[in-house]
């Protein structure tokens, strides 16, 4: 049985959610800097974060086997969102943590072959099946996402929108967090919501 997480916001109804493991020692917040990383993506190519400064960076957290994340998905929202903010300069980078033998790894091949599949829209993708970002980063579920601005820091980090639910009809309803603190931060405006509580699918390291 998949394990849900939800780290609930003041009324949420969360009945049917799970709460998955806690992350130790994670040290990404908001107002601090980005834990920096070194990672090969799915086409081995390396990528570490400090070669993206001077841009922002989103980091979201995915599981292809999760109804949370093929909400997101399967309605084309996700991709929409990549393709919107990628063609604006901002670096998208998708990251699978799950543990290899465990539940929601992908290798390489079959995550490039799911992602091609769904018409991903990131600029890279990576499996951490080590779990290394991930728990530089505190990533506890799928969707978690984090933006970082081009100073290096951490500037939003929670939940993809307001409705935690794998319900795509909810999607109109929602908030999108990630696209709200894009739209403001690049405006030069305050984020409203620059903290939220993530919620989907705990990330089995």
């Amino acid at each position: 049985m998949q394990t849900f997480r939800t780290t609930l916001m003041v009324g949420a109804v969360t009945s049917l959610f799970f709460a998955a493991s806690p992350v130790v020692n994670a040290a990404a917040r908001v107002g601090a800097a980005a834990p920096v990383f070194t990672a090969k993506d799915i086409a081995g190519k390396a990528h570490k974060l400090a070669d993206f400064k001077g841009k922002y960076v989103v980091l979201e957290w995915f599981n292809h086997g999760c109804p949370f994340v093929q909400k997101q998905y399967e309605s084309n929202t996700m991709q929409a969102l990549q393709k919107k903010w990628t063609a604006k300069g901002v670096v998208w980078l998708s990251i699978n943590s799950g543990g290899k033998g465990k539940e929601g790894f992908e290798d390489e091949a079959v995550t490039a072959k799911t992602a091609k599949a769904k018409g991903a829209q990131s600029t890279a993708i990576f499996v951490d099946g080590a779990g290394t970002i991930g728990k530089l980063y505190g990533a506890s579920s799928t969707p978690h996402m984090f933006v970082i601005d081009p100073a290096g820091k951490v500037v939003y980090a929670g939940a993809i929108d307001s409705i935690p639910s794998s319900d795509k009809s909810d999607l109109a309803k929602a908030e999108n967090y990630v696209d709200s603190a894009l739209a403001a931060a690049t405006a030069g405006k305050p984020i409203k919501v620059a903290e939220s509580a993530p919620y989907g699918c705990g990330v089995h390291y």
